[in-house]
């Protein structure tokens, strides 16, 4: 991967990654990173079974990484209770 990403960056598109309901759509508009890319910066950050198991969760049912498998009620990258995408922080209650 041949972005300039800083390790807090890194660290929130791992986070972003392993969140099932955000897309990978969310991840390449928030930091310009493919799904190709995410899957090789997942790859090389987390230990093989990590990988190995993220891998079949993203592949499977319960997983919607990808915009095609979600329901088209969803028409949102972010949770309705989140704030702007700064940091992506929730906002307490």
């Amino acid at each position: 991967m041949n972005k300039n990403l800083n390790i807090q960056q890194i660290d929130r598109i791992i986070e972003m990654a392993w969140e099932d309901r955000t897309p990978f759509e969310a991840i390449q508009f928030q930091f310009g990173v493919s799904e190709a890319e995410v899957i090789e910066l997942m790859r090389s950050e987390l230990k093989e079974s990590s990988f190995k198991l993220w891998r079949k969760r993203v592949n499977s049912r319960v997983s919607q990484k990808h915009l095609k498998k979600r329901s088209e009620e969803i028409n949102r990258f972010k949770c309705s209770r989140q704030r702007v995408i700064s940091n992506n922080k929730i906002s307490k209650r």
